[in-house]
């Protein structure tokens, strides 16, 4: 420690870079200080203000260090390092490589399409964009503006002057001009992948002057059927730039970055605003090591975006941040906005972030299924206004044809998820005929008089499968028991999936997307399947009972007999004589044996 101390006060008190080195001679962490020696020297104090930072020095085993002539340099060579050493220590930008970007191929006539793979041809790529669906929306808009091919052939001046290609549909339907077959020159093809060059680096106004201008032109020549198509070209863009967040034509080129904290992530977002418009917008996750400050995060964001291949090296000379920062960058002036267009877009940039931060959070939710459950039960615990966490659901359904074979299913969902063992099925006893209403009474007193009376646990919701008269039937019930009070109830119409509560006329109508509504969903639908199997088993067992009962001589309980032992008709039809004596006698077997053999 003592030989660190004097290699610590022994650094040049100039801009540079260190680096933390451990006993396996291994960089375990890289850092940046406008003072070499007042920077590292800090780390060897008494009062280290971070119980993690002093983990990160009992590793430190050898310190070098790199002198640079400005603190820009220092930054921009510490960010390189890092990328290069990823150092155990140092926060590391968490990116998902599989967003979508924007290609225009080098290549004669060149093709613009998406992908999510960097190939270094020297192709130009645009992006990474957040939505796939803006992505595909601007492909097909160059495609009808521009005309643009969508083949893979080798456009080569040489294949087309052997006529090697044939036009194929595309031409035949006017999406392409033929270049395949000298219909349209390299030129003239060039100059609208200039045009999608400009869009896509947000200078659409540029091409929109130069359209208006042509039309114009077309318009005095009397060449209207040439206007009117450079009008529908004007009014696709003009969709594409309505679609687009404009900020304000004052604001010409500057990066806005937002930072949210957590206990052990941090979260950045990136903004990149040209010509008044935001053509770039990226977030990222940042995993903490030391308990960073969200200064120390965000200058190192900055400095590992701004100079990101994937995102375009950046050279605005104005940055938006959301508090005073301790960092220097040549021809650039930050900037913490207090009122106005750039404030909007600090508050803009933050609520993106926040929208990612839940989406992570979600998703590290999702991988640990009790805090998913949790949240998903505060969920329906909220929208569906009740007292306690619905733990325990209860869903009921009926289920017959034509009045015949009547039966009902309960099923029981734990923490969100089917209890299969605690499912019950219902034989309709009280009710004559088709009367869903009187039988949903029925099913539901029996079931809840039966806990009452057993001292078991109620459950805290129950769903009815119908509409406000099933809802009613079972309410009606509940307030005979005197529990209307202990468990919440509600009744999901098929229809629409309106939700309706007791004594309320007025549905609740869910989000197709809502978690709430995918359980109740999933609760009616079990209720649904598992009452329609035993109906159809029973109806079966009717049908069978029927078939058997046609021999003369046998009677009910015969039947039955047989049906416990084999299980089906079938099964009975092929069993030997011996063995139907087994179960009827000598009698009865003979006569079902000659019956079917």
């Amino acid at each position: 420690m003592n030989n660190l101390k004097n290699i610590a006060n022994n650094l040049p008190e100039t801009p540079g870079v260190y680096q933390f080195f451990n006993n396996e001679n291994v960089i375990i962490y890289i850092g940046k200080a406008k003072n070499l020696k007042k920077r590292v020297v800090s780390y060897f104090s008494k009062n280290l203000d971070r119980s993690k930072t002093s983990i990160l020095v009992r590793h430190i085993v050898k310190i070098e260090h790199i002198v640079v002539d400005t603190e820009t340099d220092a930054l921009l060579l510490e960010s390189n390092l890092i990328k290069k050493y990823q150092p155990r220590y140092n926060i590391l930008l968490k990116d998902d490589k599989s967003y979508p970007y924007i290609c225009i191929k080098k290549e004669p006539f060149p093709r613009v399409f998406y992908t999510r793979n960097i190939v270094k041809d020297g192709s130009e790529y645009f992006g990474p964009y957040t939505s796939i669906y803006l992505v595909r929306s601007l492909i097909k808009m160059f495609r009808k503006v521009y005309f643009l091919r969508t083949c893979k052939l080798n456009l080569s001046k040489e294949n087309i002057e052997k006529k090697k290609f044939k036009v194929c549909l595309e031409y035949h339907i006017k999406n392409c001009k033929g270049a395949c077959i000298s219909k349209q020159s390299e030129e003239d093809y060039n100059k609208a992948i200039n045009d999608i060059k400009e869009i896509l680096k947000g200078k659409i106004h540029k091409v929109i002057e130069y359209f208006t201008k042509k039309m114009n032109t077309f318009a005095q020549n009397y060449e209207f059927e040439k206007a009117q198509e450079i009008k529908n070209r004007l009014d696709l863009l003009g969709n594409y730039q309505a679609k687009s967040t404009v900020v304000s034509p004052k604001i010409s080129n500057i990066d806005v970055f937002s930072i949210l904290d957590a206990e052990k992530y941090a979260y950045v977002n990136f903004l990149k605003v040209v010509n008044g418009k935001i053509i770039q917008a990226h977030s990222y996750e940042i995993k903490k090591k030391l308990d960073e400050s969200q200064e120390k995060i965000l200058i190192s964001a900055i400095a590992d975006i701004r100079q990101s291949k994937q995102q375009g090296i950046s050279n605005a000379t104005e940055i938006i941040i959301p508090f005073e920062i301790n960092i220097e960058i040549e021809n650039t002036e930050f900037k913490v906005p207090k009122i106005g267009d750039k404030k909007k877009l600090l508050e803009l940039s933050l609520r993106n972030l926040k929208y990612y931060k839940f989406d992570k959070e979600k998703h590290k939710a999702n991988l640990d299924p009790k805090k998913r459950t949790n949240r998903v039960l505060e969920t329906m615990k909220k929208e569906l206004r009740l007292n306690k966490l619905p733990t325990h659901i209860e869903c009921f359904d009926n289920s017959n044809l034509q009045g015949t074979n009547a039966v009902a299913a309960c099923v029981v969902l734990r923490d969100t998820r089917p209890s299969k063992k605690e499912y019950r099925k219902f034989n309709i006893k009280t009710v004559v005929g088709i009367d869903d209403f009187a039988s949903m009474r029925e099913i539901v007193y029996r079931r809840y008089k039966r806990l009452l009376d057993e001292n078991k646990e109620l459950p805290d919701l129950v769903i009815v499968d119908g509409g406000k008269g099933q809802l009613s039937s079972a309410y009606e019930i509940l307030k005979e028991l005197k529990i209307d009070d202990k468990i919440a109830l509600i009744g999901i119409a098929k229809r629409l999936e309106e939700i309706f509560f007791p004594e309320d006329t007025i549905p609740l109508y869910l989000d197709k997307s809502s978690e709430t509504l995918k359980v109740i969903q999933l609760a009616r639908n079990e209720a649904h399947r598992f009452g329609i199997t035993f109906h159809r088993d029973k109806r079966s067992k009717e049908f069978l009972k029927s078939e058997l009962l046609k021999v003369s001589g046998i009677g009910k309980k015969t039947v039955e007999d047989l049906l416990t032992e084999f299980k089906s008709v079938e099964k009975i039809k092929n069993t030997d004589l011996e063995s139907l004596e087994k179960i009827i006698g000598k009698a009865k077997a003979k006569t079902i044996y000659e019956n079917f053999n």
